[in-house]
């Protein structure tokens, strides 16, 4: 809550400063040139924040968690795209009310005669592309890899963003603590995403050397594979967590999967358990011991340091039973773990599970058939715990049960702050 806090707090003062800067500017005669500056200005703005958004740093993700940064990267990013449409639209129209020129001949003649116009021009192209192949209807037709790819152009706008404020801001050159401030942000911005996204992540890899030891199938569908290396107990990974995973084999080399911990990092190795789903994981089977790993993290807020209670209740379905097993490891205090499958050969990890209810004096629930009727619904769920309302819930699962289970607590007056848990989506 104070990283929320906190980072809700430093936006909103950075707009305020980003106003009376504008102000301090002078306004120009015409109304909508106004607009448009000012709407271009606040377009810079969130572009930076965006892009301390998917800068993936560790403080953020422990506090906010990857599920959340993702869904506020989402509505950044389109809050960016009508900023940005604004500002040309406003700034076109206001010069050719101006200049007496129709608005096409009036943009054409910015970008021949305004430095850095043509620069914004092709950002504002960029971003449309990034935008439409962000909706969801297009997000479910593309490939990861393919909507990744493309997502990365929105680097290539953001720099060109910033070279046209530079050149063509008058905001920006009002002043000089006006231009130290925005040098300032923006050197924030890509500082973040150049340490978040690569600085970091290549300096643990080289520290750590990861290597595939073991590779251990669970079922016909799901496979556990353990990883080592040098120093893990320096490794800043918690149970709940998820890592990017690219196995170095030259078919593979260039795909990254996020997946769970599926067992508490215990300073000498780290086991991620998957099901089958996609070319990615279906490949994990055939994984050789000795092969090197590159992992991205770790993510993920779905830990205990946002407990709110003594006691807990950890609920999984299917295959999210991965960071539920992990975290009944690391929880004090009294747990109830659910466990939700359709059949009983589903619950991957079961025993495993039992053994760790026994040793912490857990009570451990198998929950199986067919999805409707739903067996944790409301009363199902207080039958089950009946101080479920006291206790902090840890809930991770295919998203049609999350989402049911999520009306099931609300139902149950289950204070918000009390439940946890992660969709883990990735921005890009």
């Amino acid at each position: 809550m104070v990283g929320r806090t906190g980072l809700y707090a430093v936006l909103l003062a950075n707009a305020v400063v980003v106003a009376v800067f504008f102000a301090q500017a002078g306004f120009a005669s015409n109304a909508l040139i106004v607009l448009g500056r000012l709407t271009g200005l606040y377009a810079a703005l969130l572009m930076a924040f965006q892009l301390l958004l998917v800068a993936r740093l560790p403080w953020f993700d422990r506090r906010i968690g990857m599920d959340r940064l993702t869904s506020w990267h989402r509505w950044t990013g389109f809050s960016v795209l009508w900023l940005l449409l604004s500002h040309a639209v406003f700034i076109v129209f206001g010069y050719a009310r101006a200049s007496s020129l129709d608005p096409v001949n009036q943009l054409v003649d910015l970008a021949a005669t305004v430095e850095g116009v043509l620069r914004a021009i092709v950002a504002l192209a960029l971003i449309l592309v990034v935008g439409a192949v962000s909706a969801r209807c297009a997000r479910r037709r593309l490939a990861y890899e393919t909507w990744h790819f493309i997502h990365l152009y929105t680097y290539v706008a953001v720099v060109l963003a910033f070279t046209h404020q530079v050149a063509a801001g008058t905001t920006f050159a009002s002043s000089a603590v006006a231009e130290a401030y925005w040098y300032g942000v923006w050197g924030v911005a890509l500082a973040s995403v150049f340490t978040g996204r690569l600085v970091l992540p290549l300096w643990r890899n080289l520290r750590h050397r990861l290597r595939v030891t073991a590779v251990v199938p669970e079922n016909d569908h799901v496979v556990s594979v353990y990883v080592t290396g040098r120093d893990l107990d320096r490794l800043p990974a918690r149970a709940g967590q998820f890592f990017l995973w690219r196995f170095l084999t030259k078919d593979r080399w260039w795909q990254a999967n996020p997946f769970s911990l599926s067992a508490a990092p215990d300073g000498r190795t780290l086991r991620l358990t998957a099901k089958r789903a996609g070319d990615g994981s279906a490949a994990l089977r055939h994984l050789k011991v000795g092969t090197r790993v590159f992992a991205e993290g770790p993510y993920g807020a779905f830990t205990t340091l946002h407990r709110t209670r003594p006691d807990a209740v950890l609920i999984a379905g299917g295959v999210g039973v991965t960071p539920i097993r992990a975290l009944l490891e690391e929880l004090h205090g009294h747990a109830v773990v659910i466990y939700r499958v359709a059949t009983d050969q589903d619950a991957v990890l079961y025993d495993e599970l039992r053994d760790l209810a026994l040793a912490r004096g857990a009570e451990l629930h198998l929950v199986t058939g067919p999805s409707v009727p739903d067996r944790l619904a409301p009363r199902q769920l207080a039958r089950l715990v009946p101080d479920i309302a006291e206790r902090d819930v840890y809930l991770c699962g295919p998203p049609p049960m999350m989402n049911a289970v999520l009306g099931s607590l609300r139902e149950l007056g289950v204070p918000t702050p009390q439940i946890h848990f992660e969709r883990f989506s990735l921005a890009g």
